[in-house]
């Protein structure tokens, strides 16, 4: 057995043990080769002498579960002292003065980092195709997208580079990739986890999240990531333990609510999105969890307004003076949709959908979780879902593939990927289950309880 076949959890043991230190964790990952398009930028010697400086000083009696463990940092967090591209070219020479809270959340955790994880420009598309990275496809299927816009975290992490990786997600960026790659893939609640100190999205369809093989390694994690920080704008109340816990403990009987027709796209759904979805309720009912058909929460018109705000928000996100060429088209014609919207048409456009998400959460308050598939189809290949000639349609592609997740970014709901059904010739194929807002352990308790009724983390790609 090679480290990389470990959890996150289980290498956190074997430093906790003596038998591995944080240094041979750093050094054994950064001898395994990058096939997958995962970082943009590797920071080996950086990780190296953090490593060095966890085994000086010993591990502290308050550290957590994952101290010592690698990760990475995705492309869009600021690192002091090393390259930040946030995924453009408009930025590829740009190097931080200071890092942002995630940073400095993971660096408190004693997890040295690999590097920046490939990311689209500015984090808006579903797939993973920089100017700056060659692009993260899926170790199952290389000629396959790994998703966006965590899709070099869980490239990584499905290829054994990374054994668990924060990621963030404003309309599916953790789920899609997870999905894509196989992997547990939870977004939090809205506030769970601090934009501090940017607080980039005044939206708040944005959050960071988690990407692991296993739902206790995204729990752990959940766990270093998570708190208020003073002046954030909105926060979720505490947990009554540690994130961990929640996945030791049985749900109880839950009332499952579950619909398939896709929200934002009239999509044909594919047979394996479906399959997936439909062993998925059989398996919740098969644990003694009640599932009951639903109709889609949100209405049509919701999507115009999630649309809105989000090409505002893409229009946030400028290139510096004098490198407005650099940027994508897709960039360039979302950024023109935003800057088109005025101070009144977005503060309207905010109002309707947090109502639309206040109809969701009443529609939904009587059950426990909500199932859904997530994505509409397997992987598209590199390329197919992107069109720089017409980014109207590139666009109108990235919907059809993603027509559930973000749904949940509105209602700022937990949710997460589980990568139940697997096919016989491609990558599994990940379902989705949503939980109320601030009920992550609930969450995180019925996710435990599917996975130990059908291990996944034995599965392992191509190449691994």
């Amino acid at each position: 057995m090679s480290l990389h076949d470990l959890t996150a959890l289980e290498q956190g043991d074997a430093v906790r043990n003596g038998d591995v230190s944080p240094l041979e964790l750093v050094e054994h990952y950064a001898d395994r080769a990058d096939h997958v398009g995962a970082f943009v930028t590797t920071t080996h010697d950086r990780a190296r002498e953090h490593a060095r400086r966890l085994t000086e000083q010993g591990r502290p009696g308050a550290a957590g579960p994952l101290w010592g463990v690698p990760t990475g940092i995705k492309d869009l967090h600021p690192t002091a002292g090393v390259r930040t591209t946030f995924g453009s070219a408009a930025y590829d020479d740009f190097v931080p003065e200071e890092s942002d809270d995630l940073v400095l959340s993971v660096e408190a955790a004693g997890m040295p980092s690999l590097g920046k994880t490939n990311t689209p420009e500015f984090g808006s598309p579903c797939y993973t195709e920089p100017d700056v990275a060659p692009p993260a496809v899926t170790p199952w299927d290389t000629t396959r997208t790994a998703g966006g816009s965590s899709g070099g975290a869980a490239a990584a992490v499905a290829a054994g580079l990374l054994p668990v990786a924060p990621g963030s997600d404003g309309g599916g960026s953790i789920r899609i990739p997870a999905s894509c790659c196989g992997l547990v893939g939870l977004k939090p609640s809205r506030g769970r986890i601090s934009g501090a100190p940017m607080y980039g999205d005044p939206v708040g369809l944005a959050t960071a999240g988690t990407l692991a093989r296993t739902v206790r390694d995204a729990a752990a994690l959940l766990d270093v990531l998570a708190g208020r920080r003073v002046g954030d704008p909105s926060w979720a109340p505490p947990p009554s333990a540690p994130f961990l816990d929640a996945c030791d403990r049985e749900p109880g009987r839950l009332r499952v609510a579950r619909f398939i027709t896709p929200v934002i796209a009239d999509v044909e759904v594919d047979p394996t999105s479906v399959t997936a979805w439909e062993g998925a309720s059989r398996l919740l009912e098969e644990l003694g969890h009640d599932v009951e058909d639903v109709p889609v929460p949100i209405p049509p018109e919701a999507t115009a307004d999630f649309e809105t705000c989000w090409a505002v928000l893409t229009a946030l996100s400028p290139a510096p003076p004098g490198r407005e060429d650099r940027l994508r088209p897709l960039t360039r014609w979302l950024g023109g949709l935003g800057h088109a919207v005025s101070g009144p048409e977005l503060g309207l456009a905010i109002g309707r959908m947090r109502r639309h998400a206040a109809v969701a959460l009443a529609a939904l308050a009587a059950y426990d979780v909500v199932l859904t598939p997530t994505l509409a189809r397997p992987p598209a290949l590199v390329g197919e879902l992107r069109d720089d000639a017409d980014p109207a349609r590139d666009f109108a592609n990235q919907k059809a593939f993603t027509p559930w997740t973000s749904a949940w970014n509105v209602t700022g709901m937990p949710a997460m990927s589980l990568p139940l059904h697997l096919t016989d010739d491609g990558p599994p194929v990940g379902v989705m289950l949503a939980a109320r807002p601030a009920e992550e352990e609930l969450l995180l308790s019925v996710a435990a309880q599917v996975e130990a009724a059908v291990p996944w983390v034995d599965r392992r790609p191509p190449g691994w």
